[in-house]
């Protein structure tokens, strides 16, 4: 900067600096002193005319002039300095001859003049000259208002920005904020916060504000008329002498100067004026003639700038510069063309963002996973931690928007709106867990404290959508309720998600109650008819936000003598009592529970409300307070004396009283129930033969748990106090809980999940934080969550947080010796619940040192990961990115060896990681073999019959711990298949003796030396077979004969061995045996897998017979549910997925046969056959896939009627008819797919999509939509695996698919003519087909291809539609038109899709492809150009616009299908969606070009945040291009360049998207690596084509992205 000082001074002292103006004023006419006069000089008076007769010589002739400074220029040796000067002095005289005419005329010709000899440098000149305006500007008073939207100096920060940094004035128009609400211009989004919204000077303007202050001083010392006309005159001079520069060729980076400075002005023309106007409001203004000429002038530049013969500057710079959102648009025609012409092709850039029908596009809670678009550069486990964005709001350029300033900002009744309602409808529906609740609601502003008043970034329901959906809900349970339909279970269900939006402070109560009286004052023929409102209303009225809404303070009103009744509270609760509804006709006793319930429920209301607000008394009903003695009554009754009430034998009456009496008095209620449960009283614990007599241990007697049906009923308050309660006498009380206790306190847990649920580990430390180092505390909670709360967990999204709760007991036990049962115990539930995770987790929280799993743990977790990503994919970038590290993790530790089998059904990502593993089983032996002398000597000495008892603790104390590990395989060795040989006490105290570790160690020794000595033994001519019955004798008198060896961890190290042929055999023989089969068995008899159905009482199992001596040993603390049999629920799936990799599918069958009754107590069942039929998808033979089926309770899953005709069908090549897939996507359709609503504008409006205008025909009308649930909608506690009804669903249309007998072609094909022919099928079939709307419908193209769908039924294959489809049934079971109804099926076939594994992707792929390839106007190569254009504009609308004027395509609907289907993809699974494209390839034609570019467009802002993808893209769509623009090809007619205009613009669109990560800013620049991509690609195009791609380029010299790239600049080369 001081160097610039320095120079710019010596510049003004040079001598050369004055020789050069005075030969300028010579020219000019101009005599410096007589300037100076004429500035003082003032015209007397304005009417008076003085004529006067200058004596000045007349300049000389303008020709003379190159003469003359050629001559001066001979007189200066440095000719650059002289340059220089000459520029300077040649902007000072462009800024004051402006205004006359004469001069500026003699300036325009100097400067040419000079400019055709080289000596004036326009690179230099321009951006210099235009930063001097902006300086001149600025000393007009203008700084305040000169620089707006489209500022340089931000322009600078771009790839397009000026290199002269003078205009420093911040833009009006704001940069791209993802979570901002307004309607504003986001770089790329929509037009920005109001120009007329007031700024402080400050801000704007780097001139004093005392300069632009209206406070009585004048903004400049000029007149402001002369000011104005002067700027004017300025522009219009710089615009001439710009448009003579842009004749020479400029540098990009001058351009891009030119068009920043342009843009600026067009922005803000009247920005002047405006603040004439703040100062004085009164003057009119018209724009002038000067004014007219600069604008008009400025827009010539423009052009110049960004026309295709020259593309100085890419029009796409126009798109994102915000330059169509002026707010004052002047009565100009030539601005408003360039205006509407940049909306044009803004609004087809947006087009191709977007996907078909995005309207449509709604988040289903049918999957677990729930796709962000919130990408933020994040990894590790904060994944988990961000708010689930379930619904994003894209702009009109794809960017997702969303959080609580947007959700707030969305108007009601706009689409967004609908969208959101749509999708708050559908979870209050299908009840999605409460952690997904949180991530997207919000504290209702009312219940904010001051300091809270911060936006939540993710939250995209305000408290209003939410109210709304509460009370549609409500309505639509009212009218289920009046129509007789059995719904009570519906009502239970949404009381609990109720209660948790509530008590969470998610509604305004008060709003809430407002807005629900006035729904039921204006509903259809009193659809309040009975006492559910009041009943819901009284499960919430103990929360505190509510009672703070209703009562009063006591205390104040004595104090001041003075009522402080708030009246709006009084209103409140006035208009929630006449919610109370008294049928007197009708005799509750013959209603069940609820009747009663509801009759009494009113009373139970007042009485609370009398109990709190002193002020409402006098309006409470006193009939309601007399009934609610009744309660009191009964109460006392039932408990006179010493009786106690028997909960197993009670009528409808008593319950229903009691579910009354538990929202009365809740307090007694829940004592009575306690009660019940210690009414046995104690017992004394006897020890076991294993323990030494100690202190006494007391526990509960056993009685009936209490049932589900009396607790589903009582009021939530009141489940609540008991959880808690029991909660006390299980963790913290002195007496060993009874398994009723237990039972029950599982069974509130599951009957209200949103309410109750608390992370056990967190809330029991929270209360006591040593509460743990109890006895029997961890191993009951434990159990507990293994046997009883697992899918609750994963229901909550809690599974990785307990994982790793968990994983520091295993941690801290793994090292400590002696604590096998906790261990274990805990061990086995980490398993489950890493089995039972299906999206990405660190097995440690820091990506960072190894894993603290055990060995046993890392096995699975490696499973686990590969059946995850193989079945649904990788869901997110950030997983990508960490799952090189997290491999790295589980392999540091691990020195398991995968065999060749296991790998090859392993996904590619993890089979490449592994396989360059060293395999050390080779060394394990030779360690085994070095070690092998010493360990049978020490196992001589400690296992023989007459061993010392007291070597024991010596070896235990004295032993190394190399040689310990191999303790198990030494005494194999000894066994010599004599049992008796081995001294087991002594082998069994050892093993107790020792860590869990060291056991587990023991065990993977014990399998790899057995399987050596197989070999060896086989080498030396044993038996096989001999040798199996003795291996499986040898471990069975480890397992069974003296319980030393936990089975569940010898059975799965077994089963990792399946490289060796043996291993699996001795797995098999290991679980025929008797003895297993036998404590299977006794397993069964305890009770039934719904174990919330039981009612019996539980007989506990003694500790020795459920865990053996080994586990048991010197514990006294009975087991609860743990038991050996039930250890193997995990470890029987993974068998049967070894074996299936074995190609033992046989064996595996008959596997299923014999445990399909003890895998029904597989807490995630449903979910393993899911997933191991799409694991092996492919490689499953009919009879196995039917025994998989098998091991689900078919009965309660929704599957087809004809779904078992068709896999046991004798003819396994013939596919299912059409109407079997078509009714699979009408079960999504009306389950899983959020329902429209009656008033939703899906079928008329269609989001941002300007290509199409709107119609003049009303759309169809809804019909009553689906309610979903009534008769099927379920408890949690019936539907635990996969969570929801709407999951079930799902996954069991993706079961039935996986199941066919036929291969995945077929499958696809049919489901993919179906949807080719949906419209016209369903309309045709209901005889509503019509006249089609518009004109020309009866012709061929160009108007519309599709002749009523003719191109539909031309492109199947064989038949003309798609026959065997009852439309009509289909309708109408769907309770949609057939418009809507056509839609909403492709969106659910996309979604079903997307759920199965890649082979159907594949095959989606081709048959799509061929759909399009085959359609009739694209295969006639006789059609024009415009015919073809039409065809494809008609082809790429929304099927909701085709369906209303039945005008669908085959085109259109496919690339809709491919849409829904891309939404839903994990982001793994995208990296397949080229195959589309090269199916398509060679493009032969434009309009096939546009179909792809269509297809993949929306595909875009998922992948930018994925380089190598991105890349690949680009280059996929770039390659697409060469096939119709390339230097060698040949298309069918030729075509020009600015043909594709829109797809450059694109092109330009998603390149910046990517550079910055998310939606395009001011700032934004591309990639160098892009450009590098690019500008290779380009070699292969036709010249006009890479003329318009040019700026993609990294050539500085021709790229104003390149010549402003940092990188590029530094490195030119």
């Amino acid at each position: 900067m001081d160097q610039n000082q320095r120079t710019n001074r010596a510049y003004q002292f040079h001598p050369a600096r004055a020789a050069i103006i005075d030969l300028f004023n010579l020219y000019l006419g101009r005599n410096p002193r007589q300037k100076l006069d004429d500035a003082v000089r003032e015209p007397p008076n304005k009417t008076q005319k003085r004529v006067t007769a200058l004596n000045r010589e007349l300049p000389p002739r303008n020709e003379q002039f190159l003469f003359d400074f050629e001559r001066l220029q001979s007189q200066f040796p440095d000719q650059e300095q002289l340059r220089a000067m000459t520029e300077s002095v040649l902007i000072s005289l462009v800024v004051q001859c402006c205004s006359h005419a004469p001069r500026a005329e003699f300036i325009l010709f100097a400067i040419r003049s000079l400019c055709n000899i080289g000596y004036v440098n326009w690179d230099s000149f321009l951006p210099n000259l235009l930063s001097s305006i902006s300086t001149a500007e600025a000393s007009y008073g203008q700084g305040n208002q000169a620089v707006g939207a489209v500022s340089s100096s931000n322009l600078s920060q771009s790839g397009i920005g000026p290199s002269s940094s003078t205009v420093t004035n911040p833009t009006n128009f704001q940069p791209s904020n993802p979570t901002s609400p307004l309607p504003s211009i986001h770089g790329m989004g929509s037009p920005g916060q109001s120009a007329t919204e007031p700024a402080s000077c400050a801000t704007l303007s780097p001139v004093k504000s005392s300069d632009v202050s209206c406070t009585g001083q004048h903004i400049s010392r000029a007149n402001p008329s002369l000011t104005d006309n002067s700027i004017s005159c300025l522009r219009q001079l710089s615009c001439t002498i710009i448009l003579a520069g842009i004749e020479s060729n400029l540098k990009p980076v001058t351009y891009a100067d030119i068009f920043s400075h342009m843009l600026n002005w067009l922005v803000n023309w009247d920005q002047r004026q405006q603040g004439l106007d703040e100062c004085d409001g009164s003057k009119a203004w018209k724009p002038d003639r000067a004014l007219n000429e600069w604008l008009h002038s400025c827009l010539d530049v423009i052009w110049l700038l960004v026309e295709e013969d020259k593309c100085r500057v890419p029009f796409y710079e126009l798109l994102r510069s915000g330059f169509q959102f002026v707010e004052n648009i002047p009565d100009d025609e030539a601005l408003f063309t360039l205006i509407l012409e940049t909306h044009r092709r803004r609004d087809m850039v947006a087009m191709h963002m977007q996907m078909l029908d995005q309207h449509l596009h709604c988040p289903t809670f049918g999957t677990h996973r729930f796709i962000t678009q919130a990408y933020q550069n994040i990894s590790g486990e904060q994944v988990a931690n961000v708010r689930y964005v379930p619904i994003t709001y894209p702009s009109v350029l794809g960017e997702p928007l969303h959080g609580e300033d947007l959700a707030n900002s969305i108007q009601r009744g706009s689409l967004d709106w609908e969208r959101a309602m749509r999708c708050l409808r559908h979870a209050l529906h299908t009840t999605p867990s409460p952690d997904w609740w949180r991530r997207v609601v919000l504290l209702a502003p009312c219940y904010r404290q001051p300091g809270q008043q911060v936006s939540t970034p993710g939250s995209v329901f305000s408290s209003e959508m939410i109210c709304e959906a509460t009370i549609d809900r409500i309505m639509e349970l009212l009218k289920l309720t009046n129509s007789d339909t059995h719904c009570w279970q519906d009502w239970l269900i949404f009381s609990d998600v109720f209660f948790f939006l509530m008590k969470n402070g998610c509604i305004d109560f008060t709003d809430f109650v407002d807005k629900l009286a006035s729904r039921i004052t204006k509903g259809e023929n009193q659809i309040l008819r009975s006492n559910h409102v009041t009943w819901l209303l009284a499960q919430i009225i103990r929360i505190e936000i509510v009672t703070n809404a209703l009562s009063t303070d006591p205390r104040k009103e004595i104090v001041t003598n003075a009522s402080s009744t708030d009246p709006r509270k009084v209103e409140t609760t006035r208009k929630m009592l006449s919610f109370h509804r008294e049928d007197r006709n009708s005799d509750p006793s013959t209603g069940g529970p609820q009747s009663i319930l509801l009759d009494f429920i009113s009373s139970s209301q007042t009485l609370r409300i009398w109990s709190f607000n002193t002020s409402i008394r006098e309006f409470l009903s006193h009939e309601q307070l007399q009934k609610g003695k009744q309660i009191d009554e009964w109460w006392k009754q039932v408990t006179k004396g010493e009786r106690m009430l028997d909960f197993m034998n009670m009528d409808d009456r008593s319950i229903g009283m009691f579910w009354v009496l538990s929202h009365t008095m809740a307090q007694p209620a829940c004592d009575a129930l306690v009660s019940w449960l210690v009414a046995p009283g104690v017992q004394e614990l006897l020890p076991g033969s294993n323990v030494q007599g100690g202190e006494r241990v007391m526990m509960m007697r056993e009685t009936n748990p209490l049932p589900i049906s009396l607790l589903s009923g009582l009021s939530i308050n009141l489940c609540l106090k008991l959880a808690y309660q029991i909660e006390d006498s299980l963790f913290g009380g002195q007496v060993i809980p009874s398994l009723a206790m237990v039972e029950t306190y599982s069974r509130l847990l599951l009957i209200a999940p949103h309410s109750i649920f608390r992370p056990h580990f967190t809330a029991l430390t929270q209360r006591n934080p040593s509460i743990f180092n109890k006895p029997g505390v961890s191993l009951l909670l434990l159990e507990i969550l293994n046997y009883r709360l697992l899918p609750l967990y994963r229901y909550h999204g809690k599974s990785k947080t307990l994982m790793y709760d968990v994983i520091k007991i295993i941690s801290m036990l793994k090292s400590k010796r002696g604590d096998h049962r906790v261990f274990r115990l805990a061990e086995n539930l980490c398993m489950n619940l890493i089995l039972s995770l299906r999206d990405f987790f660190l097995v440690k929280k820091e990506l960072k040192g190894p894993t603290e799993f055990t060995e046993t743990l890392n096995r699975i977790t490696m499973i686990n990961l590969a059946i995850t990503i193989k079945t649904r994919g990788i869901a997110e970038v950030e997983h990508m990115l960490f799952l090189a590290p997290l491999l790295e993790q589980i392999t540091a530790t691990s020195q398991h060896m995968w065999s060749e089998k296991t790998l090859r059904y392993f996904p590619p990502v993890i089979r490449e990681a592994l396989m360059g593993r060293v395999d050390k089983r080779a060394q394990a032996i030779q360690a085994w073999q070095q070690a092998e002398t010493t360990v049978i000597n020490q196992c001589t000495q400690l296992l023989s019959p007459s061993a010392d008892p007291s070597y024991v603790m010596t070896y235990i104390s004295h032993s190394f711990p190399q040689h310990r590990q191999y303790l198990c395989a030494g005494a194999w060795m000894l066994m010599h298949g004599h049992l008796e040989n081995i001294n087991s006490a002594n082998l069994a105290r050892v093993l107790r003796e020792f860590s869990p570790e060291e056991v587990t160690s023991n065990i993977y020794i014990l399998v790899d030396v057995l399987l050596h000595h197989i070999h060896v033994e086989l080498q030396r001519g044993h038996l096989l077979q001999d040798l199996l019955l003795k291996a499986s004798a040898n471990l069975s008198f480890f397992i069974w004969t003296h319980e030393i060896l936990p089975l569940d961890i010898l059975l799965l190290a077994l089963i990792d061995r399946d490289d060796d042929p043996h291993a699996l055999r001795i797995v098999i023989s290991l679980l025929d045996r008797q003895e297993l089969q036998q404590r299977v068995k006794l397993f069964l008899n305890r009770g039934s897998p719904e174990h919330w159905l039981n009612s019996g009482i539980f007989k506990r199992v003694e500790l020795q017979k459920a865990l053996g001596n080994h586990l048991s040993w010197k514990d006294r603390y009975p087991p609860f549910f743990d038991d050996i049999a039930a250890r193997l629920l995990p470890v029987i799936p993974l068998i049967v997925y070894r074996l299936i990799e074995n190609d033992a599918t046989d064996i595996a069958e008959k596997v299923l046969v014999v445990y399909s009754s003890f895998l029904a107590y597989h807490p995630l069942r449903f979910t393993f056959v899911r997933d191991i039929l799409a694991y092996f998808y492919g490689h499953l033979p009919s009879k196995l896939i039917l025994r998989i089926l098998n091991v689900l309770d078919l009965s309660k899953i929704p599957l087809s009627e004809s779904f078992p005709q068709h896999i046991a069908s004798s003819n396994p090549a013939t596919c299912p008819p059409p109407d079997y897939f078509a009714t699979l996507l009408l079960g999504l359709v009306n389950n899983v797919i959020p329902p429209l609503h009656s008033k939703s504008k899906c079928m008329g409006d269609i989001s941002n999509n300007s290509v199409r205008g709107p119609h003049n025909k009303t759309p169809a009308s809804s019909q009553s939509v689906p309610s979903n649930a009534s008769e099927s909608q379920k408890a949690f506690y019936q539907n635990q695996d996969p969570g929801t009804y709407t999951q079930l669903v799902l996954e069991t249309a993706v079961i039935e698919i996986l199941s066919l007998p036929v291969p995945a072609s077929q499958i696809v094909s049919s489901l993919v003519q179906i949807i080719v022919h949906v419209q016209s099928t369903l309309i045709q079939s209901n005889g509503l087909q019509g006249t089609p709307s518009g004109a020309g419908q009866g012709s061929v193209l160009p108007t519309s291809p599709s002749g009523g769908s003719t191109d539909s039924l031309n492109t199947s294959r064989s038949t003309p539609s798609t026959s065997g489809i009852n439309a009509v049934n289909f309708v109408s079971k769907s309770g949609y038109t057939c418009q809507q109804l056509s839609c909403l099926m492709i969106q659910a076939c996309g979604l079903l899709l997307a759920q199965l594994p890649p082979d159907f992707h594949i095959q989606l792929y081709l048959e799509a492809s061929r759909v399009i390839k085959e359609c009739w106007w694209l295969t006639d190569g006789k059609r024009s150009l415009r015919e073809l254009d039409s065809a494809v504009g008609y082809a790429l609308m929304d099927p909701t616009w085709a369906a209303q004027d039945t005008t669908s395509t085959a085109i259109g609907n496919v690339v809709s299908l491919l849409h829904s289907f891309f939404s839903n993809l994990p982001q793994e699974w995208l990296e397949g969606t080229h195959a589309i494209i090269k199916h398509l390839r060679p493009l032969t034609s434009v309009a096939m070009l546009r179909i792809a570019f269509r297809i993949m467009g929306p595909l875009l802002p998922r992948i930018a945040f994925t380089r190598p993808l991105f890349m690949k893209t680009l280059a996929l769509l770039l390659n697409s291009i060469s096939d119709v623009y390339g230097k060698s090809s040949q298309p069918s007619s030729p075509t020009e360049a600015s043909e594709i205009a829109d797809l450059i613009d694109f092109l330009h669109h998603i390149v910046l998207y990517e550079g910055q990560g998310g939606p395009v800013q001011s700032s934004s620049k591309p990639k160098s690596e892009i450009l590098t991509l690019c500008s290779k690609l380009m070699e292969s195009l036709r010249p006009d084509v890479q003329h318009l791609l040019s700026h993609l380029k990294t050539d500085p010299n021709s790229s104003i992205y390149a010549a402003t790239h940092p990188k590029l600049v530094q490195n030119p080369s």
